[in-house]
């Protein structure tokens, strides 16, 4: 855009806000979008600067009739529509169109635009009303601290479009708040179930609470690789097996006492049978880590998981005979033993691990856990 160009359309935006009429002020505010756009992608900063202070007068004059007038809201939102998918868009301009209180005006900017950051997006998700939440929920990619703020405001309606947005990465508070919504929704618990980022101590929570219909549609909708999961877990839940790992628990004193048999000379592999045996859930996890030569923030995940293959990495670091590693897997349930399938998978895992790479597996995930 060459200087004497700039120089008109600023002569013309200050002659159209002067003349105080809303058709020439829409006229020219619709001018200079199209300028824009005919060579967004070859504007510099400077440029670009330009036309956000012209665009952003512009816009703030037909705001002020855009309340009365039908013709200034259309207007709006058309230029919304044109700018939020353009990555060069004048940034004070988009902003100011995202906290537009007409959603079709700032719809478009809130789902699309690269231009808002998530400052602004929080600040939005925090203030705005529950179309502007669901704007924001549906753009592709969003932080957890956007989607914390969006979940802070509890509306059902911004759950659901979240839960079913993969580009919405979502704390564990995030989904805390997702899945208790879930209990009385069932559409919500489908959509978030079937998230591979789900953490598993929920997606059970979510299974427990859940209706047959729920279930059904759970495992219809499951991905390959969480099928198994999910499968699993609502077999536990329909024959009424409680697992020892759902429950909150205090294993500081079981630290101790595992410490002290360490000490003392007295923390072996039959000590940890013995645990295992006995369901003794935090002994059985303390003593395993202390053995392994990990720690219980490594290995208490690892008990919780509805799956056997991570488990078996410290037993075979801590060279346990299947008999005690069976005991150890078993130890997770409160009654019972595993089926017979499952074993035989486990145990052909087992053989063909050896301890030198269960040894390394297990200093990465300590490093990872630290």
């Amino acid at each position: 855009m060459t200087t004497k160009a700039g120089l008109s359309i600023i002569d013309e935006v200050e002659s159209a806000i002067r003349a105080g009429s809303a058709e020439k002020g829409l006229a020219t505010a619709r001018r200079v979008t199209d300028l824009f756009l005919s060579s967004a992608g070859s504007f510099d900063d400077e440029q670009i600067a330009l036309f956000d202070d012209v665009l952003e007068r512009l816009i703030g004059t037909i705001e002020l009739r855009a309340i009365a007038d039908i013709g200034a809201r259309v207007a709006l939102a058309e230029i919304s529509a044109q700018l939020a998918p353009i990555a060069q868009a004048p940034p004070s301009v988009i902003r100011r169109l995202a906290n537009n209180d007409e959603i079709r005006i700032a719809g478009p900017v809130l789902q699309e635009s690269a231009r808002l950051d998530d400052a602004e997006l929080v600040k939005i998700a925090s203030s705005k009303g529950e179309a502007h939440l669901l704007a924001v929920a549906g753009r592709w990619w969003l932080k957890e601290i956007v989607t914390d703020a969006l979940l802070a405001r509890r509306y059902p309606s911004v759950s659901r479009r979240l839960a079913a947005n993969p580009g919405a990465r979502v704390s564990g508070n995030g989904f805390a708040v997702i899945v208790g919504q879930a209990e009385s929704d069932p559409e919500l618990a489908v959509s978030v179930g079937v998230r591979v980022d789900l953490p598993s101590d929920l997606r059970r929570q979510l299974l427990r609470s859940a209706t047959d219909a729920v279930r059904t549609r759970l495992l219809s909708r499951a991905p390959p690789h969480l099928f198994e999961e999910i499968q699993s877990a609502i077999a536990a839940v329909t024959i009424g097996v409680a697992r020892e790992m759902s429950g909150v628990r205090d294993l500081e004193g079981a630290k101790r006492a595992v410490a002290n048999l360490k000490a003392a000379g007295q923390l072996d592999e039959p000590t940890l049978l013995g645990f295992a045996r006995q369901r003794r859930y935090e002994e059985t996890m303390a003593a395993l880590a202390a053995l392994s030569g990990s720690t219980v923030e490594v290995i208490r995940p690892l008990m919780q998981s509805l799956r056997e293959d991570g488990l078996l990495v410290p037993c075979k670091a801590a060279q346990l005979r299947w008999e005690t590693t069976v005991a150890v897997l078993e130890s997770r349930f409160a009654t019972g033993a595993m089926k017979p399938a499952d074993l035989a998978r486990a145990q052909g895992l087992y053989a063909r691990m050896t301890t030198e790479n269960a040894k390394r597996t297990l200093r990465f995930w300590q490093v990872r856990a630290s």
